[in-house]
């Protein structure tokens, strides 16, 4: 037993040395000492854990736990990934994976297609929105989570996988085969013209040849006679600093600076440069951000931002002025790291989070350090980067909160696609008075239940007035009260018909037309996209904002 617990030791210091080795091979023999002491106390506790505790351990599930531990004193980017993980983080980094094409969720404790990948094998095969998975390969998936539902529909291409399937509104299981395919997601998830002057590209991740995407998207709109150009990267969380690089370069002269990282090591301490000729430094253009838009993502819109060749408009990005390197470890895993920070053209840093000493403060301050764009303007570092035109999408109100987050938005769209004939295009989805009321009597059969504010609060203080013995004597009044509340609250469905119906009617373009029907039925009612296209018609406005 001691020299099996011997040779473990020597494994498992030599397997954490290497960890150390590869990310911080600069400051081993400073730190050597320290290092090496360490290492042994872990390697000791472990020992002395595996001999003594009373019951059986798992030794790769207590060095994983150790590990994310170690990784989360330093920041969330720092990861690491097992060999079976590799799989899932080739897809982050590609787009790319072996499967039928289609997001798989658990409503009401049953296994949904989300989401069939339009032009995948998913939707080849007849599946739509809304229909259950009850087996695959003969394995029920009841009980499974995402993850290991996942699992088994991916897989090589090629190889065949076969679905026990519920259609949605039907009693009665069918099988369905399905050939897998290398599923490649474009970045891309859509680009139209709005109208006969501006062109919409919307971008959702800055995975491999997303910058050759971008300029396919580009030609096809200029060949619809494309003037002026919206470049979406709302909800976008980033991905390749060198896409982002290219990106960039599409739209300002070659050889201008994109950004410069600064790292503890020389080889992460680097200055990009746009390598190619742009395919248009003239174009009007505005971009699209929220505050789910980081990395990347801030990247490109801080550099359209600091050399004045384009509009910023919508909320304060994430603030991720980070920069992650891959490091390959043994036995097959890897790791994700941050090496260095990110400086845009103008010389600011848009991180907002400080994590160095193991302490997540934030830098906002209430004096954030300015710097001037090439043309002059003033731009903030810090906090992400903050829009040349703010403009903030209003909060859904608790009702239609609630209607999504109960799926009862996507279920009464799936009842609606297979009742409906289908319209001639997204924008001609509207419903009557008629259809919204039928919608009503749908969600009042689904008896849901939720609190808003105003119930949290009244019901806190009938439990503060019973603490205080207060409750007996006023209990009629305030039973009255709460049905009161509780009456409003059914009203909503009404009150709030305007929202409730956007949501519906953007869920059911999605239903029959996808993603992209969902963008096109969305567009009247998206407030940012219309500030974007209103600024690109309004020319005289468009330049007092880059040419102050």
């Amino acid at each position: 037993m001691k020299s099996i617990l011997k040779k473990f030791k020597k494994q498992l210091s030599v397997s954490a040395l290497a960890i150390f080795v590869g990310v911080a091979s600069f400051s081993f023999v400073d730190n050597y000492f320290e290092v090496s002491k360490n290492l042994e106390i872990f390697t000791a506790a472990y020992r002395e854990v595996d001999r003594s505790y009373v019951d059986p351990i798992e030794p790769g599930k207590m060095i994983r736990t150790a590990i994310e531990a170690m990784f989360k004193s330093l920041d969330p980017y720092t990861n690491f990934y097992s060999e079976s993980e590799i799989e899932d983080f080739r897809f982050m980094t590609t787009g790319k994976y072996g499967g039928i094409g289609a997001v798989i969720g658990n409503i009401d404790g049953k296994t949904v297609v989300i989401d069939p990948y339009e032009g995948f094998p998913a939707n080849k095969a007849g599946l739509l929105p809304g229909d259950e998975i009850l087996e695959i390969d003969g394995t029920k998936v009841a009980g499974k989570d995402n993850d290991g539902i996942s699992k088994l529909l991916k897989g090589s291409p090629k190889t065949k996988v076969t679905l026990n399937i519920l259609k949605f509104g039907s009693s009665t299981p069918e099988k369905i085969t399905i050939e897998r395919e290398e599923i490649t997601l474009s970045p891309v998830t859509y680009h139209g013209m709005i109208n006969s002057e501006v062109g919409y590209i919307q971008f959702e991740s800055f995975t491999e040849g997303s910058a050759e995407k971008i300029k396919k998207a580009f030609s096809d709109l200029k060949t619809k006679g494309m003037k002026k150009l919206i470049l979406d990267l709302r909800n976008n969380g980033g991905g390749s600093l060198d896409e982002a690089v290219n990106i960039v370069g599409m739209f300002v002269p070659k050889n201008s600076l994109v950004v410069d990282t600064r790292g503890k090591r020389a080889e992460y301490s680097q200055k990009y440069f746009t390598r190619s000729q742009p395919i248009d430094t003239e174009i009007p253009l505005v971009v699209l951000v929220n505050e789910n838009s980081a990395s990347a993502s801030e990247i490109v819109s801080g550099c359209i931002q600091d050399y004045d060749r384009g509009v910023v408009i919508g909320a304060r990005t994430f603030g991720k002025g980070l920069v992650q390197s891959v490091r390959p470890l043994v036995y097959n895993t890897q790791m994700k790291v941050t090496t260095a920070k990110y400086y845009t053209p103008s010389g600011r840093c848009v991180q907002e989070i400080d994590y160095s000493n193991g302490e997540h403060k934030k830098t906002i301050s209430a004096k954030r350090e300015t710097f001037k764009t090439s043309k002059g303007r003033t731009v903030f570092g810090g906090g992400g980067v903050t829009p040349d035109v703010p403009v903030i999408s209003d909060s859904l109100h608790e009702i239609s909160a609630t209607l999504l987050e109960k799926n009862l938005i996507f279920l009464y769209a799936a009842q609606f696609r297979r009742k409906e004939k289908s319209p001639a295009s997204p924008k001609e989805i509207h419903l009557s008075d008629q259809q919204y009321q039928q919608f009503v009597q749908f969600v009042e059969s689904k008896n849901i239940d939720f609190q808003t504010e105003t119930e949290k609060k009244f019901n806190a203080l009938i439990a503060s007035a019973k603490d205080d013995d207060y409750y007996d004597r006023i209990s009629t009044s305030m039973e009255e009260l709460k049905k009161t509340i509780s009456n409003e609250k059914k009203r909503d469905l009404i009150h709030f018909k305007k929202e409730i119906k956007d949501l519906l009617e953007s869920e059911i373009a999605f239903h029959y037309f996808y993603q992209r029907g969902r963008v096109e039925q969305s567009w009247s009612n998206d407030v940012v996209l219309q500030k974007g296209v209103n600024t690109l018609l309004q020319m005289e406005e468009y330049q007092k904002i880059i040419r102050p």
